[in-house]
């Protein structure tokens, strides 16, 4: 039996954070998922066996075992050993007991990546028979799937097809879903169970959420603040204008009532932009601007 380095797979460093670990893999599974490259054997493939090395090491209790196998092979390679000579059944019947009492998360991927079945015989020695006790506990609950989609489908609700017992199924996701929010679609698990969608939103640069309230960030230029004018201020729905008092302070920051993220609940009603706004010092003065600038710094306050 081949062993299956699985942070090599993912391509981190074996004491990685959750974190990492987890921004790894969506990157990785981004690139080889499957409907991103339709009839390509490898990538299908390689999309298996990001999903297989996540399904470990995401989870405290199967990586502590993977992690104590991987010491035993190490030690075992090390100390001149053949790959091909590692006593795997010794490994596992001595190590069954650790196993014993414990729930591991089922794997069943709605996109894509297989169930128990289409994991490594590697993968299978190790949780089998806890993977499909913990399937058959989950059935009954229903399953979870985390899915990613961006701020903007957040803001305004989207579609997903996955495939479900052999049917393709469009998914509604409503418009203020937040991370962590749940989809349920009744019946679409393994064996008909419900399967829930976990949202999570992709990070993006214009806007910081909190709950349905929005905080982005407006340039402006030294000369607005001291004398008053507009600055450009991005919104989910566009570009509109701040009126900026004269004597406005650096970093101050602006109330946009109704143009943060809509409640899941009503989605007419949502929450506020906060415009934090960030001075722009100009780099470049003409000889009449320096001049003008300098006779002003006289000016006692």
């Amino acid at each position: 039996m081949e062993y299956k380095d699985y942070y090599k797979i993912l391509g981190v460093d074996r004491k990685a954070s959750a974190d990492e670990i987890r921004s790894t893999y969506r990157k990785l599974a981004m690139k080889y998922h499957p409907d991103k490259n339709q009839g390509d054997k490898k990538a299908e493939d390689k999309f298996k066996e990001i999903n297989e090395a996540y399904q470990v090491l995401s989870d405290d209790a199967k990586r502590a075992k993977y992690d104590q196998l991987g010491s035993a092979y190490t030690n075992f390679r090390g100390r001149g050993g053949n790959a091909s000579d590692f006593q795997w059944d010794d490994w596992f019947n001595q190590n069954a007991g650790q196993q014993r009492g414990r729930t591991y998360t089922n794997v069943d991927d709605p996109f894509g990546g297989g169930n128990i079945n289409s994991f490594s015989e590697f993968f299978r020695m190790m949780f089998g028979e806890a993977m499909r006790s913990s399937a058959r506990n989950q059935a009954a609950q229903g399953y979870e799937q985390e899915i990613q989609i961006t701020f903007d489908e957040a803001y305004n609700g989207t579609t997903r097809q996955l495939q479900s017992n052999g049917k393709k199924v469009n998914v509604k996701i409503p418009a203020g879903v937040k991370t962590g929010s749940k989809v349920r679609v009744a019946g679409a698990g393994p064996e008909r169970s419900d399967l829930y969608l976990v949202i999570n939103i992709q990070a993006d640069h214009r806007f910081e959420q909190d709950g349905s309230n929005l905080t982005t960030t407006s340039n402006v230029n030294i000369f607005t603040l001291i004398l008053g004018g507009d600055a450009d201020v991005e919104t989910p729905t566009g570009k509109v204008k701040l009126n900026i008092p004269a004597g406005t302070q650096p970093e101050q920051i602006f109330r946009l009532a109704g143009r943060g993220m809509p409640h899941l609940k009503d989605p007419k009603t949502k929450g506020d932009l906060y415009v934090k706004l960030k001075v722009q010092v100009p780099k470049y003065l003409s000889t009449k601007q320096r001049e003008l600038i300098e006779e002003a710094s006289k000016i006692k306050f």
